[in-house]
C-alpha cells in the first residue's frame, strides 16, 4: 500500500513540475521560468519563477540585434515568488522582427546576478517547426583588386535574424586574420573600427602581390560565424593604369593631329608635283618645238652658206691658177 501512495507522490510531482523553458542554474535561489520557448503575435510571454523573499528584480527582453525591447522591475513576494507579464507580442514591426529574443533577469539584492532565457518570435508557435537558435551571418567586403603598398578597406557585416549584432570589434572579431601569399597569417582584430553596431572596417596595406585572404571570425553569444574574401594585390594599382592609359591617348591623339597635318602637306606637295609634272611637260613640248624651229633654221643656214662657201672656193682655185702662171 506505502508503494503505491508513494507511486501516485511521485506521479503527481512529475505532472506539477514545469516542462517548459527554464533558466538551469540556479544560484542563490534565483530561478526564471518562461511559459513558452516559441510565440506568435497576440500570445502572452509570461516570466515567473522565485528570487529572495520581497527581492526587487530587474527584467529585459533584448531583441535579436542585442537592443533592449522590454524592461521592467518587479517584487518578490514574501515567499520570493514572482510570476509577471512582461509582454504581449505585438504584430512584427521593424522594433518587434521575427527572431531570436533572449529574457533576462537580474537580482539587485544577490551582487547582480542573472539568468537568461532565449525564446522564438515567429509566425507559428510550432516548436518542431520553429527551433530556438542563434544563427550570426558574417559577410566580408573587400576590393578584387589592390596595388602593393597602397591600404585596402575592408567591410564586415555581422547579423542574426537579419538584423544587426555586435559589441566591441575587438571581442567580437577577436581571431579575425589574412593570410598572405607567403602563407603568413596576420591578425586584424586590433585594427578594426565600428562604423555602426554590425559594421566595421579595417585599413589594411598589402607588402606581398598576390591572393589575399581575409578571414572573419565573428563570436556573439556563443556563437560563431566565418566569412571571408579575396583580393589580388598587383604591383601597380588601377588607377595608375588608368592615368598611364589617358597618358597613351593624350599622345596618340597629338600623333594623330600631326599626322592629319602631315597628310593635307603631302596633298599639297601632290598638287605641286602634278602642276610641276604640267609646266614639265609644257617645258618639253616648247623645247621639242624649239629644237624642230632650230632644225629648219640650220637647214635654211645651210641652203644659204652652201653658194658661199663654192663661190669661195671658186675663187681660191682662180687665186691658185694666175698664182702658178706667173711662176
Amino acid at each position: 500500500m506505502r508503494f503505491y501512495i508513494l507511486f501516485f507522490i511521485v506521479l503527481a510531482l512529475l505532472l506539477v513540475t514545469p516542462t517548459n523553458s527554464f533558466s538551469q542554474n540556479v544560484e542563490h535561489g534565483l530561478v526564471l521560468f518562461t511559459n513558452s520557448k516559441v510565440y506568435s503575435p497576440a500570445h502572452t510571454l509570461q516570466v515567473y519563477g522565485s528570487g529572495l523573499p520581497e527581492e526587487n528584480l530587474i527584467l529585459r527582453l533584448f531583441a535579436p540585434d542585442e537592443s533592449i525591447a522590454k524592461f521592467d522591475q518587479i517584487t518578490t513576494k514574501e515567499d520570493g515568488s514572482f510570476n509577471y507579464s512582461l509582454l504581449i507580442w505585438p504584430q512584427p514591426s521593424t522594433n518587434f522582427p521575427y527572431g531570436t529574443y533572449t529574457v533576462e533577469v537580474i537580482s539587485t539584492a544577490q551582487n547582480g546576478i542573472s539568468h537568461k532565457i532565449d525564446v522564438k518570435f515567429s509566425s507559428t508557435t510550432e516548436l518542431l517547426d520553429v527551433p530556438v537558435e542563434r544563427f550570426v551571418n558574417t559577410l566580408v567586403f573587400a576590393p578584387e583588386t589592390a596595388a602593393i603598398n597602397h591600404p585596402v578597406r575592408v567591410f564586415v557585416q555581422t547579423t542574426s535574424d537579419g538584423l544587426l549584432v555586435g559589441n566591441s570589434p575587438r571581442e567580437l572579431l577577436q581571431t579575425t586574420h589574412v593570410h598572405l601569399p607567403s602563407g603568413v597569417s596576420v591578425p586584424l582584430s586590433d585594427s578594426f573600427k565600428t562604423l555602426h553596431q554590425g559594421l566595421y572596417f579595417v585599413d589594411y596595406t598589402p607588402i606581398e602581390e598576390g591572393t589575399h585572404v581575409f578571414h572573419v571570425v565573428a563570436f556573439n553569444q556563443g556563437t560563431t560565424s566565418h566569412g571571408s574574401a579575396a583580393t589580388n594585390v598587383l604591383s601597380q594599382d588601377l588607377g595608375g593604369i588608368s592615368e598611364q592609359i589617358i597618358k597613351l591617348n593624350s599622345i596618340l591623339d597629338e600623333t594623330s593631329e600631326e599626322l592629319d597635318i602631315l597628310k593635307s602637306e603631302i596633298e599639297g606637295f601632290d598638287t605641286t608635283l602634278e602642276s610641276a609634272s604640267n609646266k614639265i611637260d609644257d617645258s618639253t613640248g616648247t623645247i621639242a618645238t624649239s629644237v624642230e624651229f632650230i632644225g629648219e633654221a640650220s637647214s635654211q643656214l645651210n641652203s644659204l652658206m652652201f653658194p658661199i662657201i663654192a663661190s669661195i672656193g671658186i675663187i681660191v682655185a682662180l687665186q691658185i691658177t694666175i698664182i702658178a702662171r706667173r711662176r
